[in-house]
C-alpha cells in the first residue's frame, strides 16, 4: 500500500511534481492529517456495501480512505488541474469514479442511478469548498436524492448555524432548511492547522442523517422556506414586522397576518430566533390560506 496522501510530506511531494498552485476562488484547502480523514469517514458509518459521493476531492486525500471503507466512490472536481493528479493518486483504487463537473450543475440524481446500481445505501461525505457550502447542501437535500445523509466539513461557523437550536444567535433560516429534512449534529471541530494552505478560520463537521419523513408536515414546503426566511430577514425585528414587510403584499395584509399568528398561538412580538420548527410549521400552513 502506498503512504497515505495526506501526509504533509506526500502532499508536498504531490503538489511539487504537478507544478499544482492553489485556486483562491474555488477555495481549495487541503487536508494533511491522515486521522483527521479517517475519523471523518468513520462518522459516515460506511460498509463494504455502500456508495460513496464526495464533493472536491482535492488531490485524493479523503478519497483514498473513502475508497478503502466503501463499495464505490464517485467524486465530482470542478478544477481541470487536478484530473491528472487523481488519476495518478487514486491509481490503487479501482472503485473511485472522478467526474469532472461542478456538483451544482450536475444532474446527481442520474449520476446516482448510473453509478450506484443495486446499492442501498449512499452517503455523501466531503471536505466542501466555503464559498458554497451551503448552496452544495441544500441542493443534495431539496433535490430528494436517495442518500441516507452527508458528513461533510465545513467553516465551523455555519456548522454552529446548520445545527442551532432556537433562541440561539445562531439559529436562523438555514438551521430550520437543513433540520427540516435531517437530524443535525456537530460531530468534530477540526483546527486550521491540519490544512495546506491553511485557512483563516477553523472549521467542522456535521453529519446530517437524512429523516424519514420531515421534521413538519407542511401544505406547502416552499411557502413554509418563503415563511421561515421572511421572519429572520432582520433578526431584531419582530414577527409581524418582518412578515408584514417581506411577505408579498403583506402591507396590505396585517390584517390577515395577524389573524395566523393568533391562530397559530404565536405572539406577533416574538421575535424568529425563538421559534421552533413546529411553531413555523403551524404558522406557514396559518398564512398559506391568506397568500395563495
Amino acid at each position: 500500500m502506498d503512504k497515505d496522501i495526506a501526509t504533509p510530506v506526500r502532499t508536498r511531494a504531490i503538489l511539487e511534481k504537478y507544478g499544482f498552485s492553489f485556486k483562491k476562488s474555488l477555495g481549495q484547502n487541503f487536508l494533511i492529517d491522515t486521522n483527521i480523514l479517517k475519523k471523518i469517514v468513520s462518522f459516515a458509518n460506511l460498509t463494504e456495501n455502500s456508495g460513496a459521493i464526495e464533493i472536491g476531492p482535492g488531490i485524493g486525500a479523503l478519497t483514498e480512505q473513502l475508497a478503502r471503507s466503501s463499495k464505490k466512490v464517485i467524486a465530482f472536481e470542478i478544477d481541470q488541474r487536478l484530473l491528472p493528479i487523481l488519476q495518478d493518486t487514486l491509481s490503487p483504487y479501482e472503485n473511485v469514479k472522478v467526474i469532472h463537473k461542478d456538483v451544482l450543475e450536475a444532474n446527481v440524481q442520474m449520476v446516482m442511478e448510473e453509478e450506484f446500481h443495486g446499492m442501498d445505501d449512499i452517503m455523501v461525505v466531503a471536505n466542501l469548498p466555503y464559498y458554497v457550502t451551503t448552496p452544495i447542501i441544500m441542493k443534495l437535500l431539496e433535490e430528494h436524492l436517495p442518500i441516507r445523509g452527508i458528513v461533510c466539513m465545513l467553516q465551523k461557523e455555519v456548522a454552529d448555524r446548520i445545527s442551532a437550536k432556537p433562541g440561539s444567535k445562531d439559529y436562523g433560516s438555514l438551521s430550520i432548511a437543513v433540520q427540516y429534512y435531517t437530524e443535525a449534529e456537530t460531530v468534530m471541530i477540526v483546527p486550521k492547522t491540519v490544512f495546506v494552505p491553511q485557512p483563516n478560520v477553523d472549521s467542522a463537521v456535521i453529519r446530517l442523517t437524512k429523516r424519514v419523513q420531515p421534521a413538519v408536515e407542511v401544505k406547502d414546503e416552499n411557502f413554509f422556506f418563503q415563511v421561515t426566511k421572511a421572519s429572520f430577514a432582520q433578526r431584531r425585528k419582530t414577527l409581524l414586522n418582518n412578515l408584514t414587510s417581506q411577505l408579498p403584499d403583506g402591507k396590505q395584509k396585517k390584517e390577515e397576518i395577524l389573524a395566523a399568528l393568533s391562530a397559530s398561538g404565536i405572539d406577533p412580538g416574538r421575535r424568529g430566533e425563538t421559534l421552533s420548527l413546529e411553531e413555523f410549521g403551524r404558522l406557514a400552513d396559518e398564512l398559506y390560506t391568506y397568500f395563495h
